[in-house]
């Protein structure tokens, strides 16, 4: 019986090194520095989320497009 085991602790470890040498090498994914959290406002129009460098302020308001901003600002002088 102790024969078995040591056979089979032995199988075990010869495959987990082979396994270990033919693995290629694992990059670490460490957060680079331009992965910055950017700011991100919502249309005042339709609703969507947009980063706000993207976005087109009107007052106190953002908007995804020129035709939303323009179509809001229509409505409100109604």
């Amino acid at each position: 019986m102790t024969r078995l085991l040591f056979w089979i602790a032995l199988f075990i470890l010869a495959w987990w090194l082979w396994r270990k040498a033919t693995r290629p090498a694992r990059t670490s994914k460490k957060p680079r520095g331009d992965d910055q959290a950017v700011p991100m406002v919502r249309c005042s129009q339709c609703g969507v989320h947009l980063p706000q460098s993207h976005a087109l302020q009107d007052e106190r308001h953002w908007y995804c497009s020129r035709a939303h901003l323009e179509q809001d600002r229509a409505d409100r002088d109604r």
